[in-house]
C-alpha cells in the first residue's frame, strides 16, 4: 500500500474518531437539554476509618458531625458490648477496650482523641447520649434520650465543659411545653446566623425547641404543622400507610435541620415524613419517604449538599437501609443508594448522616451496626436507576 493511501486511511480513521467524540458530546448535551435527571453520585470508601488503636470497639453509634477542618466526630454508647468483655472487667482475652463516647477522626480516618462519659463539675452526663453537632465556633453539642435525660450539653473540642441546658433526674416525664428543660433529646443543630440551636426534642417530648446558643435558654418551640405540641395519645393511635397523618409529631422527632436560606427540615420518623418550617416555626410543607414503612420509620436524619443553594437533600432511612437523594426545591426523590447488611456500603440500622466541605457523606449505625462509614462524592451523573443499591468503588450503577 502506498504512503499516500496510508495517509488517507489514517486521516479517515481520525475523522471518524473525531466525529464519534463530537457525536458523544452532542448526545450528552442533547440529553441534558432534554431534561436528563442529574444527581450526586457516591462510592463507599472501605478503607475508612483506619483501624482503631488497640482492641477498641464501638457501641451503638448514634451521631456524626463534621467540623470546619473536615474532621469527623461521632458519638456512641459504651457498655453495650453484647457478650464481649470490656477491658478490666473479668477480662479473659485481648478484646476489647471501650472507646470514650465522643471520638474525633481526621480526614484520613485516623482516630485523634476520645473523651466524655461521666459527670463533671457543673454538668451531668446523659444516661443515654444521643446525637452530636460541632458548631461554627468549634464547640461540640450532644443530647440525651434516656429516661432521666432532660438536657443538652456543650463542650470544647478537648472535652472542657461549657454549658448545660436542662436537667437530668429521676421521674422526668414528657412536657412538650416546658421552657426550662427537655425530655429525651435526639439531636441538636446550630444556626450561626441567629446564634440559635435547634433541638429535636425528640423521644419523650414531641417538638422542636429553639435555644440561645450562649445562655442555653429556650426561646420558642412548636409541634407538627406549627401547632402547640400536645403530649399523650395521638389520633390515629398508630401510623397506617395511606391513612390520615397525625396532627402532632408521632416521633421520635429525630432531626431539626436548618438550611442557609432559613428553613428547618424536621424528621418525624414513625410518620415516615419530613415537615418544613420557617425558622420561627411557621409550617411550610411536608413530604413522606417510603410511606409504606412501619416499625421505627423511614426519616432518621437529613443533610444538604454543599453548593450555595443546597440544591440536594440527603435523607437517611434506617428502616429500609437507604440514603434518598432529593431535589430540595421540588421535594422530588431523584435516586437512592444502599442496602441492608454488614459489608461496606451496606447498613445495619442506618442512623445518622453528615457531610464535609468536599461533599463526602459519613454515616453511623445503631443497634448491631456499630460503625461509621465514608461515602466519597464523585460529582454529578445522569440517573439511570431509581435505586442504585450498594455503591462499590468504580461502580456505574447510577
Amino acid at each position: 500500500m502506498s504512503k499516500r493511501n496510508l495517509l488517507i486511511g489514517a486521516t479517515f480513521v481520525a475523522l471518524l474518531g473525531a466525529l464519534a467524540v463530537g457525536q458523544s458530546m452532542f448526545s450528552k448535551a442533547a440529553a441534558q437539554a432534554a431534561g436528563t435527571v442529574m444527581a450526586p453520585r457516591f462510592e463507599v470508601d472501605p478503607s475508612w476509618p483506619k483501624p482503631f488503636p488497640g482492641a477498641v470497639q464501638l457501641g451503638t453509634t448514634i451521631g456524626v458531625a463534621v467540623d470546619a477542618q473536615d474532621h469527623v466526630w461521632i458519638v456512641h454508647r459504651t457498655g453495650q458490648q453484647d457478650g464481649v468483655e470490656a477491658a478490666g472487667t473479668n477480662k479473659t482475652g485481648l478484646c476489647c477496650t471501650e472507646a470514650k463516647p465522643i471520638i474525633e477522626f481526621d480526614q484520613a480516618g485516623t482516630m485523634l482523641r476520645s473523651w466524655g462519659g461521666a459527670d463533671g463539675p457543673g454538668y451531668q452526663w446523659p444516661s443515654s447520649n444521643h446525637g452530636i453537632w460541632v458548631d461554627n465556633k468549634g464547640n461540640v453539642w450532644i443530647g440525651g434520650n434516656g429516661g432521666t435525660d432532660g438536657l443538652i450539653l456543650k463542650f470544647t473540642q478537648d472535652g472542657k465543659f461549657i454549658l448545660q441546658s436542662g436537667i437530668k433526674k429521676e421521674g422526668l416525664t414528657a412536657d412538650s411545653n416546658s421552657m426550662d428543660r427537655f425530655y429525651e433529646v435526639a439531636k441538636v443543630n446550630m444556626y450561626p446566623k441567629t446564634n440559635e440551636v435547634f433541638v429535636a426534642d425528640g423521644y419523650g417530648n414531641k417538638r422542636v425547641a429553639v435555644v440561645d446558643a450562649d445562655t442555653g435558654k429556650i426561646k420558642r418551640f412548636w409541634g407538627a404543622y406549627g401547632n402547640k405540641p400536645v403530649d399523650g395519645p395521638l389520633t390515629p393511635p398508630q401510623y397506617q400507610p395511606g391513612g390520615t397523618l397525625a396532627q402532632q409529631f408521632r416521633g421520635p422527632v429525630h432531626c431539626a435541620e436548618p438550611t442557609t436560606d432559613g428553613f428547618v427540615y424536621v424528621c418525624d420518623r414513625t410518620n415516615d415524613r419530613v415537615q418544613v418550617f420557617t425558622l420561627e416555626g411557621k409550617y411550610v410543607n411536608e413530604f413522606q419517604v417510603m410511606p409504606e414503612s412501619r416499625g421505627d420509620g423511614s426519616t432518621w436524619d437529613i443533610q444538604f449538599s454543599k453548593d450555595p443553594a443546597q440544591k440536594y437533600m440527603y435523607v437517611a432511612d434506617g428502616r429500609n437501609q437507604k440514603i434518598h437523594i432529593y431535589d430540595r426545591k421540588t421535594l422530588t426523590e431523584l435516586t437512592s443508594f444502599g442496602s441492608g447488611g454488614h459489608y461496606p456500603g451496606q447498613w445495619y440500622s442506618l442512623h445518622s448522616i453528615a457531610i464535609d466541605s468536599k461533599g463526602n457523606l459519613y454515616t453511623t449505625e445503631t443497634y448491631q451496626g456499630r460503625r461509621v462509614q465514608k461515602f466519597t462524592y464523585k460529582g454529578l451523573a445522569p440517573v439511570t436507576k431509581k435505586d442504585q443499591g450498594v455503591v462499590w468503588p468504580g461502580s456505574t450503577n447510577q
